[in-house]
């Protein structure tokens, strides 16, 4: 996940909504996932961003009772396009229990003055995880589909998936790129920008230097890494703020750079297809 992203917008990596909710008895990281409903939910709320796009994904949009205000924000959701017409919540207590729903999907945080209220409340909940590979997307799209009682649509999704990336080129040679973000982070192995990196056939300069799955590095630093390429949010091609203004210094100027959407990477789910094939198709032209 880009987390820099949701520095940023001031988003941290859960939204308001599992703020309040987290950390009730209900979703204990160790539960296992529900199995296929007998019965599919009809009041499905999501958690989190990147829950909200499998739920818009696999679920009849009348089973949808609830998605993240980050859902409709097309710099972050690769499904915006897909909210319109559906419930957006605010993130309240009273809003949720309002809506009492029979399933509840994401990764809650852990602390909320707002758990006195809801603790007693054990709504039916899948605690998913934020897929660091494609194998993990695949089982969180299969997780997620037999909780929302459309098994079918998982499998479906992920022949589609699995037809799209088939035969892309590794077209990259093992030459090395650096996932390089606002205020010089930059993303490291074991992350899903990382397996994207892998499956176009790049060697991830953060893995090279031994560095962590998120870093900082230093103009100076990246300047004598000269990696073969930068990876960018295409959102960074204009300076809007001193996060951006410094991936335009003249001393990363020859190094060429691919843009992909942080809407595609932020996130484990059908946008990865998208990220795949685009960084594939501008690494084959360089």
């Amino acid at each position: 996940m880009a987390l820099t992203a949701y520095l940023r917008s001031g988003k941290l990596a859960v939204c308001a909504l599992a703020v309040v909710l987290g950390g009730a008895a209900a979703w204990s990281s160790s539960a296992p996932a529900p199995r296929p409903a007998k019965t599919a939910p009809r009041r499905i709320v999501s958690l989190n961003l990147c829950a909200d796009q499998l739920v818009l994904a696999l679920a009849d949009r009348a089973q949808i009772a609830g998605l993240t205000r980050n859902a409709a924000d097309p710099q972050l959701s690769a499904a915006a396009d897909a909210v319109r017409g559906l419930p957006v919540l605010r993130g309240s207590a009273e809003e949720m229990m309002a809506i009492n729903p029979d399933l509840v999907i994401g990764m809650p945080a852990r602390r909320s003055p707002a758990i006195a209220v809801l603790k007693s409340r054990k709504y039916p909940a899948l605690d998913i995880k934020s897929p660091s590979s494609y194998p993990a997307i695949l089982a969180s799209i299969r997780e997620v589909a037999n909780a929302v009682g459309h098994p079918e649509r998982g499998e479906a999704l992920i022949a589609r998936m699995n037809h799209d990336l088939a035969g892309l080129p590794k077209a990259g040679g093992l030459r090395v790129a650096a996932y390089y973000q606002r205020r010089g982070y930059m993303t490291g192995t074991g992350t899903l920008i990382d397996d994207l990196m892998t499956r176009a056939g790049l060697v991830n300069l953060a893995g090279k230097l031994g560095k962590p799955s998120l870093s900082q590095m230093s103009l100076e630093e990246m300047a004598a890494a000269r990696p073969d390429f930068l990876i960018v949010d295409t959102a960074t091609a204009k300076v809007v703020d001193q996060g951006t203004e410094m991936m335009h210094h003249p001393v990363l100027d020859g190094i060429p750079r691919i843009g992909i959407p942080q809407a595609w990477t932020v996130c484990g789910g059908p946008a990865y297809v998208k990220a795949a094939r685009a960084l594939s198709q501008k690494v084959s032209a360089r």
